[in-house]
């Protein structure tokens, strides 16, 4: 089964005869167009669109998109607050290690990774994460992609939260 019928299938368990129907309950979520691109399989579902359609129809986005039952690899997590990151320029950071715990916080619905969190000081990432934010880190995910936000080392000490772009060439 192929995400597209996945998606005809929750909209229809969700009571919806057809995108129309759908589109017309959730105006500013859905729009019929792209709903029925994404059930006739001519345009494929982005994950941004799979979370909306599992919002609106009951359903979870690991499901539509790969056919994911319940995933016994998310849960409830209690992640340790370990200490504060600059959100400007490179600033000298102690190293710390899991015995460093400020406090714990619990967070629902973590994939599995070696999660820790760390409050942003500063303000040059104020849109994303204003000072004081809690952002989450998974130590074990060193897939480096152009738009996300990292926490950036150098083998110094000094560590910085940014945005990573890839230089055009």
């Amino acid at each position: 089964m192929e995400p597209k019928d996945r998606l005809k299938i929750a909209r229809a368990n969700a009571g919806f005869e057809g995108p129309a129907d759908a589109a017309r309950a959730f105006p500013r979520q859905i729009n019929q167009n792209t709903l029925t691109s994404n059930e006739n399989g001519n345009r494929p579902i982005s994950r941004k669109m799979a979370q909306k359609y599992a919002d609106v129809f009951g359903v979870r986005a690991g499901w539509l998109l790969y056919g994911e039952e319940e995933n016994p690899e998310r849960s409830d997590v209690d992640v340790p607050l370990l200490s504060t990151v600059s959100a400007g320029n490179l600033r000298e950071q102690d190293g710390i290690s899991d015995t460093d715990v400020i406090r714990w916080i619990k967070i629902g619905e973590l994939p599995r990774g070696d999660w820790v969190a760390l409050q942003v000081e500063g303000d040059s990432m104020n849109r994303i994460a204003p000072e004081g934010a809690i952002i989450l880190i998974d130590r074990r995910d060193d897939r480096l992609l152009d738009g996300k936000f990292y926490v950036f080392s150098l083998g110094n000490g000094e560590a910085t939260f940014k945005m990573f772009k890839r230089a055009d060439r």
